[in-house]
């Protein structure tokens, strides 16, 4: 069977909790669960690492604001571990060029990390913080739900994350007003703080 499914639904959960998705397949390879995870996913070392970073973006997803700073850092790593994973994935089922699969996991984890991080930014409009832990848990639940039907039904999984991915586009679109909102009070309030380190006590007369 060809692996794009699995390769396109890693791709979609890299783009919300990479992380999360390179743990997940690593325990899934190294307990038997499924033969097509790579070997370099199932190193202690990396899972170590992926468990750790897990933990932290666990914390920082939940916190308001700290949630879109953490988001804008990983506008890249998400998209480059998605398209490493799928390459992997490739590698290991020798059924996609690496090179395309990489491309397939890396664009699907990018459209996905930017539904993610607008979606965060729509939310960050809401003063209280309850919608933000709502979110991150809905966000890691999918991920591992989602992961984990695909190493059983990786088709099937793939259906779901094209629909949820659309259907992240189309929330998006539909609360633009409100993110432009959020950057527009984010750029004033870095503005503001600038000022406020630029302007110093007046000098004695």
């Amino acid at each position: 069977m060809s692996v794009i499914p699995l390769v396109f639904t890693s791709g979609w959960a890299s783009g919300i909790n990479a992380y999360a998705v390179v743990l997940l397949l690593g325990l899934f390879g190294a307990t038997g669960v499924s033969d097509e995870v790579p070997a370099a996913l199932q190193r202690t070392d990396v899972l170590i690492v992926a468990g750790v970073l897990f933990l932290c973006e666990a914390v920082a997803d939940k916190i308001p604001y700290v949630d879109s700073v953490w988001d804008t850092a990983h506008t890249v790593i998400r998209p480059v571990a998605g398209a490493v994973i799928a390459a992997l994935l490739a590698g290991e089922s020798g059924s996609l060029p690496e090179l395309a699969a990489g491309a397939i996991g890396g664009s699907t984890a990018l459209m996905s990390h930017l539904v993610k991080a607008g979606t965060r930014m729509a939310v960050n409009t809401s003063p209280e913080p309850f919608s933000n832990v709502g979110m991150s848990i809905a966000e890691d639940l999918g991920v591992a739900g989602v992961v984990t039907f695909a190493i059983f039904n990786p088709v099937a999984a793939a259906v779901i994350a094209a629909v949820l991915l659309v259907l992240g586009i189309v929330i998006v679109v539909f609360l633009a007003s409100r993110i432009r909102r959020f950057l527009r009070r984010r750029a004033q309030r870095r503005e503001e703080k600038r000022l406020a380190g630029t302007s110093g006590p007046w000098p004695p007369g």
